[in-house]
């Protein structure tokens, strides 16, 4: 499907957003940051006016284990536990497109099983099924809530509700699990079929692309294989900036990975940011931070935020993209000081890993009433 007019996006209802053409190209490179957040700045004022979603909700799926030194870019300044966790979370969106169809889009529907076929979890499996107590530390760190299908029953949905599902990037996902496969997937008895009916999903290009031929500095945070059997049919890619409708975009967000974006959301209480260029608010807002040492990143390299940084394909459009986010998100209601950011996987608040704990939690996002059926 092509990628580079618009016609795809009328084709669902969506439309570019012009307020960022060429920013990311701009130079030089502090240049380009002020550019970024001029535009984010100029877009938030006309994206809450077109209007608010009709509902949101979201719903944790799993805790799986991440590397600390990863979560905030080496900035921990004490002893800890090497590994911490970090809970896949996922929301249902409901909304009207711009030609005023009612929509319902599913956001991060990880499915653990594919998850754990990624390198990087495959090896750090070896390691704790090896290791002296690493039994008790995979107890420690792993914890199953739901799977995507369980969700939608709870939510009163069928997988022929779902209109789109989209993840923020391609890390540790098998979109196999989500859109069925013609091919048995290795180690499976039977074909895979669509978790969501004749969903579709939303792509950035450029990650589409990265996952038909990884680099090697890639390669252990996807899922080999996961485009098996796929029909390319099931995917909408998009380059740059999108909203789906009013109240609802998906922005690109480059530097974690080449095609990541971030889901924006604007509803009663102002607009929310959610993806996983940070794990926890104190990545966005470092300054306010109580964990050991990332207050202190920011002060010494005075940095305005602290990436989560596992992969760094460009930490410098990183920055830029969380910069982005910061500057579209509202404070919050319950405590004005922080962003209504929403880490689409989220540092666990569990006092085991203390102090690597987050300072500020949102526990989640819930406005108005998900509806089965074609409303």
């Amino acid at each position: 499907m092509a990628t580079d007019g618009t016609d795809v996006l009328t084709g669902i209802g969506a439309r570019p957003i012009p307020e960022f053409g060429g920013v990311h190209d701009v130079w030089p490179r502090g240049e380009r940051l002020r550019a970024v957040r001029e535009a984010a700045a100029a877009y938030k004022e006309r994206f809450k006016a077109q209007g608010q979603v009709r509902a949101v909700k979201s719903v944790d799926i799993a805790a799986a284990p991440y590397p600390v030194k990863y979560a905030f870019h080496n900035a921990v300044s004490v002893p800890t536990l090497p590994l911490i966790s970090m809970i896949n979370r996922m929301i249902v969106v409901q909304y009207d497109d711009f030609d005023g169809q009612a929509r319902t889009l599913v956001f991060e529907p990880t499915v653990p099983d594919g998850s754990a076929e990624a390198p990087f979890y495959r090896n750090l499996q070896k390691v704790m099924d090896k290791v002296p107590g690493g039994k008790l530390l995979e107890r420690t760190v792993l914890r199953y809530y739901a799977e995507p299908g369980d969700v939608l029953r709870r939510l009163g949905l069928t997988p022929d509700d779902i209109d789109f599902c989209t993840f923020d990037h391609l890390h540790v996902q098998d979109p196999r699990m989500i859109l069925g496969s013609t091919e048995v997937i290795e180690g499976e008895a039977a074909l895979r079929e669509p978790l969501f009916g004749g969903a579709r999903m939303l792509v950035h290009s450029r990650e589409l692309a990265t996952l038909q031929s990884l680099h090697p500095m890639q390669w252990a945070w996807y899922v080999d294989g996961g485009l098996n059997g796929v029909d390319p049919e099931q995917f909408v890619t998009f380059d740059g900036d999108v909203e789906l409708g009013p109240g609802v975009a998906l922005l690109w967000t480059p530097g974690h990975t080449d095609g990541n974006h971030s889901l924006v959301l604007n509803t009663p209480d102002g607009v929310w940011v959610s993806s996983e260029n940070g794990i926890s608010l104190d990545n966005w807002q470092p300054e306010l931070s109580k964990i050991p040492g990332v207050r202190r990143y920011h002060e010494v390299f005075g940095r305005e935020i602290c990436p989560n940084a596992n992969t760094l394909e460009d930490s410098l459009d990183q920055y830029d993209s969380m910069v982005k986010e910061k500057t579209l998100a509202d404070p919050c209601k319950a405590d004005p000081r922080w962003l209504q950011i929403l880490p689409s996987t989220e540092l666990a608040p569990w006092k085991r890993f203390w102090p690597v704990v987050p300072t500020y939690v949102h526990g989640g996002i819930e406005y108005g009433t998900i509806k089965g059926g074609r409303r």
